[in-house]
C-alpha cells in the first residue's frame, strides 16, 4: 500500500471543503405575498444605477424560489448569468 503524502493529503482536504461548499443550500429569499423578491425591484439596478428600479413582468425570472422581475432584458440576463452577484446577503431579509 502506498502512502500518501503531504500535499496530497492536503489537496485532497481542500477538494472536499471546496465541495461541500459548492452543496451548500441557498439563503431562503425574502419574498412579498405575491413570491416576489425586493417587492418587485430590480436587483441588477442597484450595481448598475445605484438605485431602486421597479422591475416589468415582462422580464421575470424564478431563481430560489422568488420571482425576480427586471427593468431591461439586458439587467435580466446579467442575473441569469450569476445570481448569486446580484441577489441580496442574508435573503433580502
Amino acid at each position: 500500500m502506498q502512502k500518501l503524502t503531504t500535499g496530497t493529503t492536503a489537496f485532497i482536504c481542500c477538494l472536499f471543503i471546496a465541495l461541500l461548499a459548492c452543496s451548500a443550500p441557498l439563503a431562503p429569499i425574502n419574498v412579498d405575498t405575491d413570491g416576489f423578491a425586493l417587492k418587485g425591484h430590480d436587483p441588477v439596478a442597484y450595481f448598475t444605477l445605484g438605485l431602486p428600479v421597479k422591475g416589468q413582468k415582462e422580464y421575470q425570472y424564478g431563481w430560489n424560489n422568488a420571482k425576480w422581475l427586471f427593468s431591461s432584458e439586458q439587467h435580466l440576463t446579467l442575473f441569469k448569468e450569476n445570481p448569486a452577484k446580484y441577489a441580496p446577503q442574508y435573503g433580502g431579509y
